[in-house]
């Protein structure tokens, strides 16, 4: 069986636009002697819908490109990511859907049967699981169809697709998938399809989603492999791809592409191309400091716009060094984007002198420096009003963690690009970028990191070395390790780290107000982790951060 494997990119909401690309692929298979194609998982009307499923004009305005897409299915089969209505109703009306094309005719549906309930899944909100598999017979051939989660069974679902299959006995085995990028996400989905494909001792062609969608990025990476689970064909990652592989010919075994930072790098550009060409977005604008994080991110947003649409401004204070405001200046030519001087001083001093009488008995303290960046956030907000841009804000995931950053000052944009990377990581990605070449100045790299809201401050003189809260970010974040476990695993402090996981706590509410981030780890703060904000777990109850 010749398989056509159509990584595509679809819109979410947009029925005819991907219903569109769907037909021009299946044309392009049957002239290049495809036999089947695959699309991912729910590609009709993209991943994830969302609430869009709950509007019953949108589920028949999808019938009805699924039938134009049938009546362009004559000479070839097809497998189409859909979402179908339940026959028989009740309280979810709706199935997560394949469905099964053969030269023009619709052959059937096979639903999906595992409905993930975690992370950034929400499917036992709108469908009803499948109650069984079957065999089709597409092409002459017995195949199985599952859609994702199918292939990913655990302990905590009823029952495992995977061995009905298996007992089956299908030639081949087919998932459509729509599985979000993290770091280190496609070893684990190749360990997964190993598995199910050695379970049911057949190939297994896996097609997975590519694109950015709101906080998700998907990085495509559809990959196929034999009975016995060793990779024999792999996608582009982080771009659409199609292509023809034939299931019955011997392949060599491959491997898969290392882990890095370049990876993180197209991750962050899709999702921001994404995000704006969606929308009908074209440009840009951030603020230049002539640090680490704005850098970076200056570097993902000209990669994902083209320097014509970003407009970078540097707004120096009285405390802005002059080291910092020629980096700036050297990053934005070396980008060959627009740098605008706009100094705060005068604003700043105006909201001194308007404030002072108030203040007569305070000492400055952290009012004055968050001035400075709610000053700045509203010439950024000024510049995205009348220029029609948005505004990529460059706070990072440790930032986040620990609440250094100014509601509605250097929180404010349409998406915050970095708010799911650690600051050791964008260390990594800088030097990635300077590696193919040297864009970013030196010094960006090599100065203490600081936010230079006050004379000589330096991040280290309210926060521990970022390894330290990275680290403690990352174990219990991520891993959900409790105090207890990471003082054993890390050899840190007590106190320290205590002082740390309440800080996670405590900023929970400024989180909660932050501009929609770019997921690119398991836990990201603004998408997949759901904590209350008013609550007194451990270690600590309500302790000023």
């Amino acid at each position: 069986m010749q398989v056509a494997v159509a990584q595509m990119n679809p819109v979410i909401g947009a029925l005819e636009h991907n219903a569109d690309r769907m037909i021009l692929a299946l044309a392009q298979a049957k002239q290049q002697g495809a036999d089947l194609v695959i699309f991912p998982e729910l590609a009709l009307c993209g991943y994830p819908p969302e609430d869009l499923l709950l509007l019953p004009n949108f589920i028949q305005a999808m019938q009805r490109q699924l039938e134009r897409i049938v009546a362009q299915s004559q000479g070839i089969a097809a497998l189409i990511g859909t979402v179908r209505s339940n026959p028989q109703g009740g309280a979810k009306p709706l199935f997560n859907s394949v469905a099964i094309l053969q030269d023009g005719e619709l052959l059937g549906f096979q639903d999906k049967t595992l409905l993930a309930e975690y992370d950034v899944f929400f499917e036992r909100r709108y469908f009803a699981p499948a109650q069984s598999q079957r065999i089709w017979k597409i092409c002459g051939c017995n195949v199985g169809v599952t859609v994702c989660e199918d292939i990913w069974y655990a302990s905590e679902y009823p029952l495992d697709p995977l061995e009905h299959l298996a007992a089956l006995k299908p030639q081949y085995l087919f998932n459509l998938s729509a599985s979000p990028y993290y770091q280190g996400r496609l070893s684990v989905r190749k360990e997964i399809v190993a598995k199910a494909a050695c379970k049911v001792k057949a190939p297994l062609v896996y097609c997975n989603q590519v694109g950015g969608n709101d906080s998700l990025v998907f990085d495509g990476y559809s990959f196929i492999t034999d009975k016995e689970g060793n990779l024999i064909r792999l996608g582009k990652g982080f771009q659409e791809d199609f292509f023809i592989h034939e299931l019955v010919q011997s392949s060599t075994p491959i491997s898969l592409p290392e882990i890095s930072a370049g990876m993180l790098f197209d991750a962050l550009v899709l999702g921001v191309r994404d995000y704006f060409h969606k929308q009908g977005f074209k440009q840009a604008v951030l603020g230049l400091s002539g640090g680490i994080d704005s850098a970076v991110v200056a570097c993902v947003a000209k990669e994902a716009l083209g320097a014509h649409n970003v407009v970078a401004l540097t707004m120096p204070s009285r405390y802005t060094s002059k080291e910092t405001l020629q980096d700036a200046i050297e990053l934005a030519k070396n980008l060959q984007i627009p740098l605008h001087t706009v100094p705060i001083e005068t604003p700043f001093k105006s909201y001194l002198d308007l404030l002072d009488p108030f203040w007569e008995s305070h000492s400055p303290d952290t009012t004055e420096e968050n001035l400075q960046a709610r000053i700045r956030g509203m010439i950024l907000m000024a510049f995205s009003n009348k220029l029609g841009s948005v505004v990529l804000t460059c706070g990072n995931k440790s930032e986040m963690a620990m609440g250094y950053m100014t509601l509605y000052g250097d929180m404010c944009g349409g998406l915050s690009v970095l708010s799911d990377v650690t600051k050791r990581s964008i260390y990594e990605l800088a030097a990635w970028i300077n590696a193919k070449q040297p864009i970013i100045p030196p010094t960006v790299l090599t100065r203490p990191p600081s936010a230079e809201l006050r004379p000589y401050q330096k991040d280290s003189d309210s926060l521990p070395d970022y390894a330290i809260v990275d680290s403690v970010l990352e174990d219990y974040v991520e891993e959900h390790l409790g105090l207890e476990q990471i003082i054993a695993k890390r050899g840190y402090d007590r106190q320290l780290v205590q002082m740390l996981i309440e800080c996670i706590h405590c900023n929970e509410y400024k989180r909660r107000q932050a501009p929609i981030g770019l997921r690119v780890t398991p836990k990201a703060f603004t998408a997949g982790r759901r904590f209350p904000i008013v609550q007194g777990w451990e270690p600590g109850y309500a302790k000023k951060c």
